[in-house]
């Protein structure tokens, strides 16, 4: 942002999201030069950034981070590093506040696709449903853990459940887990996406709630 506005902001609210995402041209989209810097410094420093992409709202950026295990927290610490830095270098500064801007605009969150061998070689649906109903009992651990003023996201609108709610679907952007439909069609090997973790999120805390309820 600059002077506390997303970029394309200062001026005054741009027009309704729409546009935006995965936009192209000057009127729909902000800071990818950022974006691509940002990218190739992570692809320098061994981080396996799998895409960029701008997001719902005008100024709204996204990196897609790989890893396994703890690395993925390592290499999304050092990522965050490294944007703020170039953000410093263009003379603007970063805003992971989950919720940047009040009214109908999207939240900004951490989505974290997980798996492990089980259920990439071996999955059922009945694995997935047990792993999503185990995450379901302990939802309330989970916002507890995943990230601060996620309730100002978290409403049930914008592609988001309420915060005190738990749910699962298939391809369901609305849910607290995702099951990617990816996973059905590969006859239900695959991942799952969980959709609650804020923005400003911890992502060493985010791993640990996973692995912590999944190994039970």
């Amino acid at each position: 942002d600059k002077n506390g506005e997303p970029l394309g902001w200062e001026d005054g609210t741009p027009r309704p999201q729409g546009d935006y995402y995965c936009g192209v041209g000057s009127s729909n989209v902000q800071g990818r030069e950022i974006s691509e810097v940002h990218l190739e410094a992570c692809l320098a420093a061994g981080i396996e950034i799998t895409g960029t992409n701008a997001e719902v709202a005008l100024g709204q950026w996204e990196y897609q981070c790989f890893g396994k295990g703890v690395k993925a927290a390592d290499d999304l610490w050092v990522s965050r590093y490294l944007l703020y830095k170039i953000a410093e270098d263009y003379g603007v500064g970063v805003n992971i506040h989950p919720k940047p801007k009040s009214g109908d605009w999207n939240g900004s969150g951490m989505h974290a696709n997980f798996s492990n061998e089980e259920m990439r070689v071996n999955g059922s649906e009945k694995l997935f449903n047990s792993f999503c109903d185990k995450l379901g009992e302990v939802h309330k651990d989970a916002i507890d853990a995943y990230g601060s003023d996620n309730d100002k996201r978290l409403t049930g609108l914008h592609e988001t459940q309420s915060i005190d709610k738990f749910s699962y679907g298939v391809s369901d952007r609305g849910a607290s887990i995702r099951i990617p439909i990816y996973t059905v069609e590969n006859n239900w090997n695959g991942y799952l996406e969980d959709r609650r973790p804020a923005s400003n999120a911890d992502p060493y805390r985010i791993i640990s709630h996973l692995v912590d309820t999944l190994v039970k």
